[in-house]
């Protein structure tokens, strides 16, 4: 399935095989968010539904953020090819059981074929316990590999170590690993942004760290650029 984003269908050999799901590890500001909307809108252009599960921005913000990229937000709302899922982080319970009983049962009637979760590190939030939080991981999972969809975790990088994810546990349930970071001079100084992929199954991915750019209809990958400085 095509990503929508130039140049890393290119590094994929062609897009994220069907059904994975994908994790979209990045520090702030690399464009998490905009990844996963892109992602969402290029299956729109396909005729593909698609969901945005999110535990940061409300509904009015992501349309928003879709209408600064020149997306068609309205008219996917008006069909209803596109839909917002808002979980409030403050209500703990309430959340674990929508995604346990409500989200399977909400995905299946939608007919989505993308999803788009912003983000499982606010999600592994409302557990308590490592073993709480791996629950709640592989629950969402497996309901959105029950749809039939492809999905993309967003999480936010360690500080420490932005190779990946800051709670350390979403890799585990992830088809695929894509990093989003910041190149680095030799100084120390970051001189712009960089993307890897970590792993993909079932694909001979390119693993070279490339960089890209967030225009103004979206993210772009350098998928040519060769031997691109220092990163993560």
């Amino acid at each position: 399935m095509t990503t929508g984003i130039a140049g890393l269908d290119e590094m994929l050999g062609g897009g994220f095989p069907a059904g994975h799901v994908v994790l979209l590890t990045g520090l702030a500001g690399t464009g998490k968010t905009c990844f996963g909307l892109q992602f969402l809108f290029a299956g729109l252009a396909e005729g593909e539904k698609g969901l945005f599960l999110s535990l940061e921005e409300d509904a009015q913000a992501l349309g928003d953020s879709a209408r600064q990229f020149g997306w068609p937000v309205e008219e996917a709302l008006q069909k209803q090819s596109l839909r917002f899922f808002r979980l409030d982080p403050k209500e703990t319970d309430r959340n674990l059981h929508r995604i346990e009983s409500e989200l399977p049962k909400e995905l299946a009637s939608f007919g989505v074929k993308r999803i788009v979760v912003d983000s499982v590190s606010l999600l592994n939030m409302l557990s308590d316990t490592e073993s709480g939080r791996r629950n709640t991981l592989f629950t969402l999972a497996a309901a959105c590999r029950g749809a039939g969809a492809t999905t993309i975790f967003t999480a936010e990088a360690n500080p420490l170590h932005p190779e990946t994810s800051r709670d350390g546990l979403s890799e585990y349930v992830a088809d695929g690993v894509i990093l989003l970071g910041y190149s680095t001079a030799q100084d120390g100084h970051r001189v712009g942004l960089a993307l890897r992929v970590l792993k993909m199954r079932r694909t001979a991915h390119s693993r070279s760290v490339q960089p890209y750019q967030i225009t103004p209809t979206g993210l772009r990958v350098d998928a040519k650029a060769v031997d691109f400085g220092s990163s993560f």
